[in-house]
């Protein structure tokens, strides 16, 4: 089965209206990253209690606690009492929320730094675990991580640590799908879904670019969620999680009707590929 997850900022800053764009897409959970233009990451403790209040009485689940951890540069000024501060600080906010996930990066400014990575990152699934939360790190561009290999090397090499796939991610490294699903998706727990023109660098909605959307259904396996990631349209907060320019193909309205877009083009993919709802989630017929 997979079910379907969503950042769902993307569809309104406002919390009620992320509910509203999941509930009219008929989806039961986010990957939070943000509610009224703060990032989850500078949420208190307070702000977190109201929003899973709220996220409760809608039905809303949050899947993963979708944080920029990891997304800071390790030349000059790197601090790791800061670094392991917000990841306390993140561990706790995923108590709050209910959740046992948390998204990961590993480092800009990183490449000559394999050990000093692994050893931040061994230590902070360590730190995680204590609170009863698994670090899921995605692959990024300009990060250690963002090709299949080191990918494949810190999957290894750090005890612990497990795999968000994002398809866009790895065309714009120059990674074609052709080499990283085969290589990744037998060892990745879950994927964000946005997709890519490899030739122009546009986000296009699922099946539009060349991700190979439809064959991930094939391989994501028997049990998985695909949260949405449209990124079809700026958003607030952007500018936090991502050191370039968004290139669209396509123009949207707004963000709400962007993040319907990509939804919906998601759910054709599975229709095409044989998959039906029930039961909360795509099934195989």
């Amino acid at each position: 089965m997979i079910r379907l997850c969503a950042f769902s900022d993307e569809a309104a800053p406002d919390l009620q209206g992320q509910i509203d764009a999941l509930k009219r897409n008929g989806i039961g959970m986010t990957e939070l990253r943000s509610v009224g233009g703060v990032n989850v990451s500078r949420l208190s403790k307070e702000d977190a209690e109201n929003i899973k209040k709220e996220l409760d009485g809608s039905g809303i689940k949050v899947w993963s606690v979708g944080s920029p951890y990891g997304k800071v540069s390790l030349s000059d000024g790197f601090s790791e009492d800061k670094l392991f501060e917000t990841l306390h600080r993140l561990c706790g906010l995923a108590n709050v929320f209910g959740c046992d996930k948390i998204r990961v990066f590993s480092f800009y400014d990183a490449y000559d730094k394999a050990e000093q990575v692994k050893e931040l990152l061994g230590r902070s699934v360590m730190i995680a675990a204590s609170y009863g939360v698994g670090l899921y790190h995605e692959n990024e561009k300009d990060i250690y991580g963002d090709v299949p290999d080191r990918v494949l090397e810190l999957y290894n090499d750090v005890p612990g640590l497990r795999l968000v796939y994002d398809p866009a991610n790895y065309i714009q490294c120059g990674q074609s799908a052709d080499k990283t699903l085969p290589a990744l998706c037998g060892i990745t727990s879950y994927y964000h879904i946005k997709d890519v023109i490899a030739e122009t660098g546009e986000l296009v909605p699922s099946g539009f670019g060349d991700g190979q959307i439809g064959k991930i259904t094939e391989l994501a396996g028997t049990d998985t969620v695909f949260t949405v990631e449209p990124h079809l349209a700026v958003f607030a907060g952007y500018s936090e999680i991502d050191r370039s320019q968004m290139k669209n193909r396509f123009n949207y309205e707004s963000n709400g009707e962007a993040f319907d877009a990509a939804v919906n083009a998601l759910k054709t993919v599975l229709a095409e590929r044989g998959f039906v709802y029930e039961n909360g989630g795509y099934v195989r017929k």
